[in-house]
C-alpha cells in the first residue's frame, strides 16, 4: 500500500522499501517507474467514456494530450508547463502546500487572461516526482475520474499538464487543507463537534456519490489526509490515483493488487485483494473513530494495546458508560451524548470484520444526518470530565499533545502480487 500525498507534512518512502512481497517489505505500493522506464507500458485503467487506457499508457505525451482533449473538450484545461511555472513562481518553496510520494503541491493563482473561460482563482498545482513512489498511471487515473465525476463533495480538477516526462494536475484550492491537519496538528484549534459531524456527512456523501454512480467507483484510499476542507468546512474527497471501477455483471468483487494505507484498509481486502464498495465503508468507519477520539488510525508512539485505533476502541463503542473514556479530550465534553453513541455504533458496524454486516453509504448518510439536531452536550449532563481512571486511559502522550504524533502517517500495507 501507499503513503499518499494529502497530509502535511508528506514524506515519500524511500525506494529501498519498494514492493518486495518475498521480503514482506512495507512499501508505498505505488511504485514509480524510473526515468528510463517511464515510457514503458503501464497497466491499463478502466474508463468511463471508452478511452483506451492501455493505449494512453503507451502513448507519447503529444498523443495523450490529443486523446484527453478530444475526450474532455472544455471540461478540463490542458496547461503548458511554462504557464504552471509562472503561476507558482517556478514551483517556489514559498508556495509549497505539501510534499508526498506523488511529489510536491504548490499554491498558484490563475487570472482570467490565462485561458478563455477560466475564471481568476487560487489553485493547487501537483507536480509529479519522476523518481517518487507513485506514477503515470495514478496521474492518468486522476485525470479520467475527476475529469468526468463532478460533485460538490469531490475536489474539482481544473486541468492537467503532460509535457515529455512531466505530469502535473491543477485543482481548485481548498483553503482549510486536510482533515488530518485539523485533527492531529498540534497548533490547530480543535474542531467542534458540529463541524466534525458536518465533515463526516460531507465525506459520506462523496463516497455515496461514487458508489451510486451508473458504473460504481471504489475510492480505495479513504482517510483523513484525503479529505480536504473548503472555507466553510465542506468536505471534498481528493486523490483518485487508486480509484477503481466496481465489479461488473455478476461479479461480487474486483481482484486487484493491495494498495492503500495501513490502518484504513479493510482486512479482507488486505488478505485477499478482493475489493468492493464495502472496503470503502470500512475505511469510513476508521475515519469516524478518528473524528470521535482525536487519535490516528495507527500510532506507534502509543502503548502497544492502543496503537491500532479499531482494535483499541472496539470494547468501548457499544457501552454508553465507557464511550466517554475514548472521546477526544479536546472536545472538553462539548459533544452530544446521543450523537456520540449513535456515531460509535455506526463506526462499529462500518468496521465489522464481515463485509456483509457493514451498511451501505445511503444508510450511513441517513444515520449521520439524524444527529445534526441533537443538543444533549456531555458537559451539561454530568458526563465530563471523565473519571480520573478514564482520563488516564485517554491520557495525552508525552510531548505529543492531545492530537497524537504530529506529522506522522501510518505505515503502508505490504503489497501483494495481485494486479
Amino acid at each position: 500500500m501507499k503513503e499518499t500525498k494529502s497530509s502535511t507534512p508528506w514524506r515519500p518512502l524511500t525506494a529501498k522499501y519498494c514492493c518486495s512481497p518475498e521480503k514482506q517489505a512495507i512499501c508505498g505500493g505505488r511504485c514509480r517507474p524510473s526515468k528510463s522506464e517511464f515510457s514503458k507500458n503501464v497497466a491499463p485503467v478502466p474508463s468511463f467514456r471508452g478511452l483506451s487506457f492501455s493505449e494512453l499508457s503507451r502513448s507519447s505525451s503529444t498523443r495523450i494530450n490529443e486523446d484527453l482533449a478530444q475526450t474532455f473538450g472544455g471540461d478540463l484545461f490542458d496547461f503548458h508547463l511554462s504557464e504552471l511555472r509562472a503561476i507558482t513562481q517556478n514551483f517556489s518553496g514559498h508556495f509549497l502546500l505539501g510534499e508526498g510520494g506523488f511529489g510536491t503541491v504548490h499554491k498558484g493563482y490563475i487570472d482570467e487572461s490565462l485561458r478563455q473561460g477560466l475564471k481568476a482563482q487560487p489553485v493547487a498545482v501537483k507536480l509529479l516526482d519522476i523518481e517518487g513512489l507513485q506514477g503515470h498511471r495514478e496521474w492518468l487515473a486522476e485525470v479520467i475520474f475527476l475529469g468526468q465525476l463532478r460533485y460538490k463533495h469531490l475536489v474539482k480538477l481544473i486541468g492537467y499538464c503532460c509535457e515529455d516526462e512531466e505530469r502535473l494536475l491543477v485543482y481548485e484550492f481548498m483553503p482549510r487543507g486536510s482533515l488530518e491537519n485539523h485533527l492531529f496538528k498540534r497548533i490547530s484549534i480543535s474542531l467542534p463537534w458540529g463541524i466534525r459531524l458536518k465533515i463526516a456527512i460531507g465525506a459520506a456523501k462523496g463516497l455515496g456519490f461514487l458508489h451510486g454512480a451508473e458504473k460504481p467507483v471504489i475510492y480505495r484510499d479513504f482517510k483523513t489526509s484525503n479529505i480536504l476542507l473548503d472555507s466553510d468546512f465542506t468536505a471534498k474527497l481528493s486523490d483518485f490515483g487508486l480509484a477503481k471501477m466496481g465489479p461488473e455483471g455478476s461479479k461480487s468483487h474486483v481482484t486487484t493488487r493491495v494498495m492503500g494505507t495501513y490502518g484504513y484498509a479493510a482486512p479482507e481486502y488486505v488478505s485477499t485483494g478482493h475489493l468492493t464498495t464495502k472496503s470503502d465503508v470500512y475505511s469510513f468507519g476508521v475515519v469516524l473513530l478518528e473524528l470521535m477520539t482525536g487519535r490516528r488510525a495507527v500510532d506507534k508512539f502509543r502503548p502497544k494495546a492502543e496503537q491500532n485505533l479499531v482494535d483499541w476502541t472496539r470494547p468501548y463503542l457499544s457501552s454508553s458508560r465507557r464511550l466517554r473514556c475514548i472521546m477526544d479530550p479536546r472536545l472538553a465534553g462539548q459533544y452530544s451524548i446521543k450523537g456520540a453513541k449513535e456515531m460509535a455504533l455506526l463506526a462499529l458496524y462500518c468496521t465489522s470484520l464481515n463485509p456483509k454486516d457493514r451498511p451501505k453509504m445511503p444508510s450511513v448518510i441517513e444515520t449521520l444526518e439524524r444527529l445534526r439536531e441533537l443538543k444533549d452536550m456531555a458537559v451539561s449532563h454530568g458526563q465530563w470530565p471523565a473519571t480520573p481512571k478514564s482520563a488516564q486511559v485517554i491520557g495525552v502522550h508525552p510531548n505529543k499533545g492531545a492530537a497524537g504524533h504530529h506529522g506522522r502517517k501510518p505505515s503502508p500495507v505490504t503489497p501483494t502480487n495481485k494486479t
